[in-house]
C-alpha cells in the first residue's frame, strides 16, 4: 500500500503540475487517512505543506432517508477557501460514484475551485455515474455481489485491501 500511495502522490503532482494551489481533501473515513499519507509523501519529496482536509457526505448523501433517523456524523474540515484551487478529493474505493457526486456537492458549498480531480486507491467498477477517477492505485475486478474493504492502520491496525465474497466478513 505505501508503494501505491507513493506512486499516486507522484501522479496527483503531476497532474497539478507541482503542488502550487494544491488542496487534498479525504473523505471520511479511510479516505482521510489516505489523503494525510499521500500529503505526507509529498511533503517529504517536495519539502513542502500540501493544505488537507477531511470531507463527511452523511447529510449530503442521495440514500439519507434509508441511513435511518439518527445518522451518524462526522466532521468535515475545511479552513480555507477553495475558489481557484485544485482540490484532489481522496478516496478509499470507488464503485457506484454515489459518494463522489455527494462529496462534489459538499465541495460546492465551500466554493468553486478551478478543478477537482479523483483519487483512489482502489476502482473497483462497477458505476451507476459517470464518474471515473483521475488516479488509482488499483483497478480489480470483483463481482457485484462482492465487497471490497480498504484497511488502514490508523483505524484498522495493519494495511490491507480485502475482497469479501456474499456471506464472508472481512
Amino acid at each position: 500500500m505505501d508503494r501505491t500511495l507513493r506512486r499516486m502522490a507522484d501522479e496527483i503532482v503531476e497532474l497539478n503540475d507541482g503542488i502550487d494551489n494544491l488542496i487534498i481533501v479525504g473523505i471520511q473515513r479511510r479516505g482521510v487517512q489516505l489523503a494525510e499519507r499521500i500529503a505526507a509523501t509529498i511533503k517529504a519529496r517536495d519539502d513542502a505543506d500540501v493544505p488537507r482536509g477531511a470531507l463527511d457526505i452523511t447529510l449530503y448523501r442521495d440514500d439519507l432517508q434509508t441511513v435511518g433517523p439518527r445518522p451518524v456524523v462526522g466532521s468535515t474540515t475545511l479552513p480555507w477557501d477553495l475558489t481557484g484551487k485544485c482540490v484532489v478529493i481522496v478516496d478509499d474505493v470507488l464503485y457506484t460514484g454515489r459518494t463522489v457526486r455527494a462529496a462534489l456537492d459538499e465541495l460546492a458549498d465551500f466554493g468553486r475551485p478551478a478543478r477537482i480531480a479523483l483519487a483512489v486507491l482502489v476502482d473497483r467498477g462497477g458505476r451507476e455515474l459517470p464518474i471515473h477517477a483521475d488516479v488509482v492505485g488499483k483497478r480489480i475486478d470483483v463481482a457485484p455481489t462482492d465487497r471490497v474493504d480498504v484497511l488502514v492502520e490508523e483505524i484498522d491496525g495493519r494495511d490491507g485491501v480485502v475482497i469479501a465474497r456474499r456471506g464472508e466478513s472481512a
